[in-house]
């Protein structure tokens, strides 16, 4: 080979070389893809998440650094949504790392979680499907489309008004069946909520992008550090869950040497002190105040079911929803009203019986409450609702052995029933047992649970 033919060789193998590494460099800027959901704003609900929107900004920032390509959106319609994680999945290159963060409401049916659109009409199981979005599915398409690495953080354990129009109380949600190589962390425990409140961000977010930022600890060291965080600030009264499948080396903040902790027993760092028992004080909550008849007429699903009422007041199973809608926002002399409506065009109605009992004893009518259970009972005996009604109407007569039997029938039929098992402990306590184990799995799974019963006049502290 003559000389110029080296040469030349030479500098078209430097060439591909060089055109080889570019297009490495860019495969290497594509390699980490995440998708931000943020939805805070649903019409339901009778007040917007603050801390969502926030906390969707914040973890979008912190991916960014981190060296991913984000599509951050907020408050999405099914419509919408669908669009997004189709553009999410067509970005996905074989060997990417692939992230999804939500931060909003979820609901489980039929054992898989499904993330809600803010525009979700559901009123019955069958619509979660319908409305939602499986988390399972998610995971699934990410996998097909090549992800090497699937990360799932879902900031969505929150006690919704979805879940109470078919089921008396939040479930959380299911354990998300992902493939191989695989990270998901809820912000709460299977099957339970995290407290609600009025806040601008989030305690979950919190932990999560301090141990994001941590450098020198695997992703999967990183969840684990955000799960203990939870657990150590709410004093265990928050788990969340985490799942790891996880066989592939992968970081947020990348290697990055830092010095080493000090080993326990150095004198640098003297051992903390024991903080002095102290003898636990039984405060109970105050139940909020009921809203003015003004702010329910407001209310975007109360003024469209209303709407549909006035155009056709024969339009029972409209009343029926709004009835449920007013109870649930405790308007009970207005869900009174529409009950009584629905039962005298059906008297054999055995759920709005049981919504009607229910209204009924959040109000201290229990003699009508009692009435209306025990109709909705005989019309369906396994309505494990109506038997949570009665055990609360008899934890309110004092009928404490009539409460505690109706809750653990209530229990036997739905073991994830934060009330029924709230109730049952509290109904144990009055009849001079302990109780403790039904509240505390209570509280864990709804934290807001004494808060509820004291809404309707029935308190944990026993004296």
């Amino acid at each position: 080979m003559s000389h110029f033919m080296r040469a030349a060789m030479i500098l078209l193998l430097t060439g591909l070389l060089a055109l080889g590494a570019g297009r490495a460099s860019h495969a290497a800027d594509a390699a980490k893809l995440a998708l931000v959901i943020g939805n805070a704003r649903y019409p339901d609900n009778e007040f917007v998440l603050n801390d969502v929107a926030n906390d969707a900004q914040d973890v979008t920032e912190e991916l960014k650094r981190d060296g991913f390509v984000v599509d951050r959106q907020n408050n999405l319609t099914a419509d919408a949504m669908r669009q997004v994680l189709d553009r999410f999945y067509a970005r996905i290159e074989r060997g990417a790392v692939a992230l999804i963060f939500f931060d909003g409401f979820a609901i489980q049916s039929n054992r898989q979680t499904y993330l809600l659109p803010v525009d979700a009409q559901i009123w019955t199981e069958p619509d979660v499907a319908r409305d939602g979005f499986s988390l399972d599915t998610i995971l699934a398409e990410m996998n097909t489309r090549g992800a090497a690495i699937k990360i799932a953080l879902i900031d969505a354990s929150r006690r919704n008004p979805f879940e109470r129009r078919f089921r008396r109380y939040s479930a959380g949600l299911a354990p998300a069946i992902a493939p191989s190589n695989s990270l998901v962390l809820y912000s709460a425990a299977l099957g339970a909520v995290a407290a609600s409140g009025k806040t601008e961000h989030g305690l979950f977010v919190a932990e999560l992008l301090r141990e994001m930022r941590a450098p020198n600890i695997s992703a999967e060291q990183a969840l684990t550090n955000t799960k203990n965080g939870v657990v150590a600030a709410t004093k265990r009264e928050q788990v969340p869950w985490l799942s790891s499948s996880l066989t592939t080396e992968f970081s947020f903040a990348g290697s990055v040497t830092r010095p080493p902790d000090t080993k326990a027993g150095d004198p640098a760092k003297p051992e903390p002190q024991k903080p002095e028992p102290q003898k636990p004080v039984c405060e109970p909550p105050q139940a909020e105040p009921p809203p003015n008849t003004e702010d329910l007429a407001r209310d975007p699903v109360i003024a469209d079911l209303s709407r549909k009422i006035a155009a056709n007041a024969n339009d029972v199973a409209s009343r029926y929803k709004r009835g449920q809608v007013y109870a649930i926002k405790r308007g009970y002399a207005l869900a009174m009203q529409d009950f009584d409506l629905v039962i005298r065009k059906n008297p054999r109605d055995g759920e709005a019986l049981n919504n009607r009992c229910w209204t009924r004893a959040a109000t201290g009518d229990l003699q009508g409450a009692l009435a209306d259970c025990n109709l909705a009972l005989q019309i369906d005996p396994g309505l494990s609702d109506a038997l949570d009604s009665r055990g609360l109407v008899n934890l309110k007569l004092g009928r404490t052995a009539e409460a505690i039997k109706d809750y653990t029938d209530a229990i036997q039929r739905n073991p994830r029933s934060s009330s029924s098992l709230f109730g049952r402990g509290i109904a144990t306590r009055k009849n001079g047992g302990d109780g403790a184990t039904d509240i505390a799995q209570a509280k864990s799974m709804n934290p807001n649970i004494a808060k509820e019963f004291a809404g309707y006049g029935v308190s944990e502290c026993i004296p």
